[in-house]
């Protein structure tokens, strides 16, 4: 497969007979994202857009493990803790122009998105024009898992979700299989693993008028039934309340397991990190495009990293430290103070460079 080519480059840029292959090439980290790697793509695809020897992209991640976790979270720790404020911009403002442009290219962008793909790796593959995941994916925005809000248009994604799904994965950071994320509309089709390198062969050597989708199509598979389908009823009640606080206690009225462990899941998260989240993405619903998305989200996470703690604090616990007990500020709802959710979407940053 041509996914599993590793070298020193962490993007391999490649293809032949009219497909452009990108290929995130840092397998150890499950291709984390970091500056470098999203400069290389942004002017790759800006030399792709106007060569008339590239017609389709294929971006996908080396390695078994998947196509992308993320950004490098333990360098953005790192740059908010020592004060690197302009660091910090450059990385979000690049990477959501990455993730714009991707939604936005003159040609079709094919993501596979097999195995890990989570946070910064939505970004990637969640826009793009076919989106492919595996009977291997596991697909999910966990950024209230660090304190944090989801971005990278996610909460774009996150809005246009069945009923109250979006709410749901959101405030969770819930995984999805293959069938959950076509569910949901973070992907079109499944394609079995074994799969891949027919498919990569079938669109290099492609014949016209076959399109990008006509040839997935031949490796398409149904996936089982989603687990978030057969859940909306619980889903749907509960996560239609007004705030997080009505949230958590419509799920302990329900008799599920899931509603109940759900609820116990929000009682330990960070309060101001459920609070944003959940008024980002119904805010979301009534954003006109993606770029207004990624407007509103650039402003929410520089938020996050300028005036809250935290952010650092739940990278601290999820990744550099890993003892998985993060001690939020404020730990309890009720001593959120009933202004911070209307401070955090006030911030006005300089706009964005997209």
């Amino acid at each position: 497969m041509h996914a599993q080519r590793i070298d020193d480059d962490s993007v391999l840029v490649g293809g032949r007979r009219g497909l452009g292959h990108l290929t995130l090439n840092r397998p150890r980290a499950i291709n984390a994202l970091d500056l470098d790697m999203i400069r290389v793509l942004h002017l790759t695809l800006d030399r792709w857009e106007h060569d008339t020897d590239v017609d389709v992209v294929l971006l996908d991640g080396a390695g078994d493990r998947g196509f992308c976790a993320g950004g490098d979270v333990r360098a953005l720790h790192d740059m908010v803790r020592d004060g690197r404020v302009d660091d910090v911009h450059a990385f979000f403002r690049e990477e959501y122009a990455l993730d714009h442009r991707i939604a936005t290219f003159r040609k079709p962008v094919i993501a596979i998105a097999d195995g890990v793909c989570m946070g910064g790796g939505i970004g990637l593959a969640g826009h793009a024009a076919i989106r492919i995941v595996t009977e291997t994916s596991r697909l999910a925005m966990p950024e209230t898992r660090i304190g944090f809000t989801p971005d990278v248009g996610g909460s774009w994604l996150l809005a246009r979700a069945p009923g109250r799904i979006g709410e749901y994965l959101a405030l969770t950071g819930g995984t999805m299989d293959a069938a959950d994320a076509l569910y949901a509309g973070f992907a079109d089709h499944m394609v079995p693993r074994a799969h891949l390198e027919a498919l990569y062969e079938a669109l290099e050597n492609r014949a016209d008028p076959s399109s990008p989708t006509e040839l997935v199509l031949l490796f398409d598979e149904t996936p089982d039934p989603s687990r978030l389908e057969t859940a909306r009823a619980w889903i749907d009640d509960a996560f239609a309340a007004d705030d997080v606080d009505g949230i958590i206690a419509r799920l302990r009225e329900r008799a599920e397991p899931e509603a109940r462990e759900t609820a116990d899941l929000l009682d330990s998260s960070a309060p101001t990190a459920l609070a944003v989240t959940l008024e980002a993405v119904r805010r979301a619903r009534g954003l006109p495009s993606l770029r207004a998305a990624l407007a509103q989200e650039y402003g929410l996470v520089l938020w996050f990293a300028s005036t809250q703690p935290d952010l650092l604090e739940g990278i601290r616990a999820q990744v550099v430290d890993k003892d998985r007990s993060p001690s939020w500020s404020p730990a309890r709802r009720a001593d959120l103070p009933p202004e911070r959710v209307a401070e955090a979407f006030a911030h006005e940053p300089e706009p964005p460079l997209w």
